[in-house]
């Protein structure tokens, strides 16, 4: 542990040197630097894992933990993981996988849910693509077959939210953010488990590039099936604006999910259909690139904005630029990835000294009154996921 707090001391300088420097060029190797000293102190406190950092409400200064079991689990074992990734040091590895074997018991209940990706496979995931341990592929094959259990043939989709059958009367519903959990059924389907987990994130890919987008790609946040027909019923919102807005998390997913979907099938159909929802989300973006928590919330610009969707989008562009074959959109792809970062990089929206948080001002579920203008885990995972990524286009491995 004596070495993490070297780690923070260290970032408390780079902290300082940053705010001196914020005219010079974008450099992601200093705001790593900023993430490891930052998490260096959540990980020090944290001994007894019976839950995860979630949140950080309005002006207090230490995470909210969550129980084990809730969908943002993975996001903290996944920036420990980027952490040993950055660093090499054997510390983090330590610390990255006693934290993420408490997820372990998930991979074998009941299926309860869909987010078994978001919770294990970046925690295990990233584990085993550092380490090779086998210990953690046993985890993923068993949690790939798990969410399976939730894919309904006739629709095409894998289920969301199971208890919202009963609540809401709805016989199937998908949401958009379940594009990310595919991930880890290809992922199985590659090494170890049934082929039918790739037909199924196939299936599922491709029923929701057919019925969860209006006509201008912009995204439903859930669409209801008939599991008699399999048909669309309709496309509402939960934790957006309104059934017909656009939501800003929701439309990063999509822009993740499709990218991602790419990578795994080279299927061209998904990369044309990720420059489509790029496309409408970047260019109804403020000066700033980070997105109002709705484009279309009525209060702008007095409405709160979601630095989770806008790291979750420079991560997703910053990928999507390597696959697109014109130099120029690529260029256009990565500068845009890059604006979000120096953005997210600085004041407003980098915490500093404010919390233990990487960013503030992200927004979770206005609607409902929860994490609105907040520091939330996932919005840290995928920032520094995205830096990673410029760093890696940058400098190399």
């Amino acid at each position: 542990m004596n070495k993490l707090i070297q780690y923070l001391i260290l970032g408390s300088l780079a902290t300082g040197a940053f705010n001196e420097c914020r005219s010079q060029t974008f450099n992601p190797v200093s705001s790593l630097d900023y993430c490891v000293s930052k998490v260096a102190l959540d990980t020090a406190m944290i001994k007894e894992m019976d839950g995860m950092p979630r949140t950080i409400d309005g002006n207090k200064t230490d995470w909210q933990f969550a129980r084990i079991g809730d969908w943002t689990n993975g996001f903290f074992p996944g920036i420990l993981w980027f952490a040993y990734e950055y660093t090499g040091d054997p510390v983090w590895k330590r610390e990255a996988d006693r934290v993420t074997w408490a997820l372990a018991p998930i991979a074998f209940r009941n299926n309860f849910d869909h987010d078994l990706g978001f919770i294990l496979y970046n925690s295990f995931g990233k584990g085993y693509r550092l380490t090779g341990d086998t210990a953690y592929k046993r985890i993923l094959l068993a949690s790939a077959d798990s969410l399976a259990t939730l894919f309904n043939p006739r629709v095409g989709t894998i289920l969301s939210w199971p208890g919202m059958r009963q609540r809401m009367g709805w016989p199937h519903n998908t949401i958009v953010d379940n594009m990310m959990n595919l991930e880890l059924l290809f992922w199985a389907a590659r090494n170890g488990g049934s082929r039918r987990l790739y037909d199924i994130a196939m299936k599922h890919a491709e029923t929701t590039m057919q019925n969860h987008f209006r006509p201008d790609y912009s995204a439903y946040h859930v669409v209801v099936y008939d599991t008699v027909t399999g048909k669309r019923i309709k496309g509402v919102t939960v934790q957006g604006y309104s059934d017909s807005s656009m939501w800003a998390r929701g439309q990063s997913w999509a822009i993740y999910g499709f990218t991602m979907c790419y990578r795994e099938t080279r299927d061209a159909r998904f990369l044309n259909f990720a420059q489509k929802v790029a496309g409408i989300y970047l260019k109804r973006l403020p000066v700033d690139r980070i997105p109002f928590w709705d484009f279309d919330d009525p209060s702008i610009p007095k409405a709160p904005r979601d630095a989770s969707a806008a790291a979750i989008a420079a991560s997703a562009l910053l990928e999507l630029s390597g696959y697109v074959k014109d130099p120029s959109l690529a260029r256009y792809y990565r500068s845009q990835a890059e604006a979000m970062l120096s953005s997210l990089s600085a004041a407003p929206y980098r915490s500093g000294n404010q919390n233990r948080a990487f960013l503030l001002h992200s927004t979770g579920n206005k609607p409902s009154g929860g994490e609105i203008d907040a520091s939330i885990i996932y919005a840290d995972y995928y920032y520094m996921e995205a830096l990673l990524r410029l760093k890696h286009l940058q400098l190399g491995p």
